[in-house]
């Protein structure tokens, strides 16, 4: 009998607590490079401050938030590795709320601490983070922040949705399937308007490649799924739009009003 190879919840969370682990054994004992600074107008106080060049203690939330969304430490990595296990925590959970531009903005931030330049073992660990939260997600249905959020940080994070793409496209069932109808009906209008539909790292993504990457999954992997899975009509409809481009996009008989 041929083995089902799609993860099990219990499985892939299972996975997700490894990782978790993983990760706060690598970077236990990090802390901030000594010169640290950032505005104390800004971005805290002094002694906040000084808490980065400690290891190992907990931040609260709000010292948490401002200190991954800030955008000019001087060495943003070392800052990131020092708060990554309870960053980590918190992301997972949906508790590490962002600013402006939503959950991705958290994989901006590990982006632009370099973490796939860091050393082998710690980026290994981050990456292995990144997909063992995407592979439960997948397989979780209600997970604590939503697919496409999740889908948004990894992509950010990594610059690329190749892996998590081939993710889904092997995480077969109706749970993954149930996630992919909610996320397609989250990106039709954005992408329908040819943008990515998340805002992040933008100024260090090219933006244009992942938005083609998900259009063309979305037309070639997902769109049977979709129909397969009771996907609404119209939603396949305005999703088969993609393959159009300019005015037959915009003057096709199934085109939704969008104005963007």
């Amino acid at each position: 009998m041929d083995t089902d190879p799609t993860p099990t919840s219990t499985a892939a969370r299972r996975r997700l607590e490894e990782a978790l682990h993983t990760l706060a054994v690598t970077f236990r004992g990090m802390t901030a490079i000594p010169e640290e600074a950032n505005c104390t107008c800004h971005w805290g106080s002094e002694e906040e401050q000084a808490l980065l060049k400690v290891p190992d203690v907990e931040l609260d939330p709000d010292l948490l938030r401002r200190t991954w969304l800030a955008i000019d430490w001087t060495d943003h990595g070392a800052v990131m590795r020092r708060i990554l296990p309870q960053f980590a925590r918190e992301l997972v959970a949906g508790r590490a709320e962002a600013c402006v531009y939503g959950v991705a903005e958290a994989g901006g931030s590990l982006a632009r601490g370099h973490w796939q330049r860091w050393p082998e073992r710690q980026a290994a660990a981050v990456r292995d983070l990144l997909d063992a939260w995407w592979t439960h997600t997948l397989t979780d249905p209600t997970p604590p922040v939503p697919a496409h959020d999740v889908l948004a940080v990894c992509a950010e994070a990594s610059g690329t949705l190749t892996p998590y793409l081939a993710t889904w496209t092997r995480t077969t069932g109706p749970v993954s399937d149930d996630h992919l109808i909610r996320a397609a009906t989250e990106w039709e209008y954005d992408l329908l308007g040819d943008d990515l539909p998340w805002k992040g790292n933008w100024y260090d993504t090219d933006r244009d490649r992942l938005r083609t990457d998900l259009t063309d999954w979305l037309l070639t992997e997902a769109s049977p799924r979709l129909a397969s899975a009771g996907a609404p009509d119209e939603l396949r409809r305005r999703i088969s739009l993609l393959a159009l481009h300019d005015e037959p996009r915009y003057t096709h008989p199934d085109w939704p009003g969008h104005r963007y």
